[in-house]
């Protein structure tokens, strides 16, 4: 059982994260920053439970992404989360960690993928993993994304919101490039997209369209769900022997 160490660090923009490491004996090679889904944190029992499952892969890095959890600040629902993702690589190195691997779920995926994509190559992970990410912002094809866009866009939803422990920030000023429109950008990062047949808040047809602007690997898992909550430890385990795998074979090309 790995025992987590609190954590607490400060984003480029400065906000004040919390969060969670967790590493134990082996926990040497590659270590892994870990994103949420939207109204998910660090102590859920689905997030936990992924993440130790994934230290006896590595080290851990978890932190609540800002207006989430015990963090700081004011969710963007994915724009600025990309600072968030960026400082947990950054103390993960300064932890000693030489390879990291980013690891996202939800809206934690299309973070993980825009960081990748946006930052200066010293900044990038070793490879990235996004589960149950989405293509396109404003997705309404399914009833769980409407539920969703209803806690975003509407007054009352917008308080359901912060029942959920989630603290809204401001509208978009200006829309950003969304994860489609910088997958093209990922490489030669490697990247791993894993989507459920069965997912109720993005479809197939998403992970589709990633994989075609992104490449990399595309994991179309039989009956699987959505996110954190469906993710089995043995797909844990299938994701910690692929990401050891890219970063060998990054380091064997030089």
């Amino acid at each position: 059982m790995f025992r987590p160490t609190p954590i607490t660090l400060s984003t480029s923009d400065g906000v004040r994260l919390r969060g969670q490491y967790l590493s134990g004996p082996g926990s040497t090679g590659v270590a892994f920053a870990v994103g949420h889904g939207f109204t998910n944190h660090v102590r859920k029992p689905a997030v936990r439970a992924v993440l130790r499952r994934l230290a006896e892969h590595g080290a851990v890095l978890a932190v609540d992404f800002r207006g989430h959890g015990r963090s700081g600040g004011a969710s963007s629902v994915g724009p600025a989360e990309v600072a968030d993702m960026s400082a947990a690589l950054e103390r993960l190195r300064e932890l000693g960690h030489r390879r990291v691997v980013s690891v996202g779920f939800s809206l934690g995926g299309a973070v993980a993928l825009r960081q990748a994509a946006l930052a200066d190559p010293v900044e990038r992970p070793d490879a990235m993993i996004s589960v149950s990410g989405p293509a396109r912002w404003w997705v309404r094809d399914t009833p769980a994304m409407r539920r969703v866009h209803w806690l975003l866009e509407q007054p009352h939803g917008r308080w359901a919101a912060r029942l959920l422990g989630v603290r809204l920030g401001e509208e978009w000023a200006e829309v950003p490039a969304s994860p489609i429109e910088l997958a093209p950008l990922l490489a030669p990062t490697p990247a791993l997209l894993v989507h459920g047949t069965d997912d109720h808040y993005f479809p197939v047809s998403d992970a589709e369209a990633l994989h075609a602007a992104a490449g990399g690997e595309l994991w179309l898992e039989r009956g699987m769900r959505h996110a954190e909550s469906a993710t089995t430890p043995e797909l844990v385990d299938r994701m910690a022997r692929w990401a050891r795998t890219a970063v060998e074979r990054c380091a064997e090309r030089g």
